[in-house]
């Protein structure tokens, strides 16, 4: 395999908080917007993305939104679910899983159609 040298950005350039947003910083903040409007009001930042005019608040922005959706995910997982199941309870269910004997000999009708006809007894 082929390795690829791909060089380190220059740490003066690489961020400029006073630089104006570029087009991808642009769609990585639509895309947490889109997340954070899923989350819990508790958890929303009361930030207008619109204005977001620089790296700095961008930098703000995505940083706050991404500990908003942590703190969510991980207080969710704390709470135990409301559809947990009981103890006791999965044997039941487990056991009742497969479906009762058919009985031998007992086939299903042919359907009739609106004049009385099988679909069956219908000649070509």
């Amino acid at each position: 395999m082929t390795l690829i040298h791909v060089p380190r950005p220059n740490k003066k350039q690489a961020m400029n908080p006073g630089r104006s947003v570029s087009a991808l910083l642009k769609v990585q903040i639509q895309h947490l917007h889109h997340a954070e409007r899923n989350l819990p009001l508790r958890y929303r930042t009361d930030i207008y993305t619109h204005a977001i005019k620089t790296e700095g608040e961008a930098a703000r922005y995505i940083g706050q939104v991404t500990a908003a959706i942590h703190k969510a995910h991980l207080q969710a997982a704390a709470k135990p679910s409301r559809r947990a199941v009981k103890p006791g309870r999965t044997a039941r269910i487990a056991a009742a899983a497969e479906p009762p004997p058919r009985k031998p000999g007992k086939t299903s009708k042919p359907k009739k159609n609106h004049k009385g006809n099988t679909k069956r007894s219908r000649k070509a």
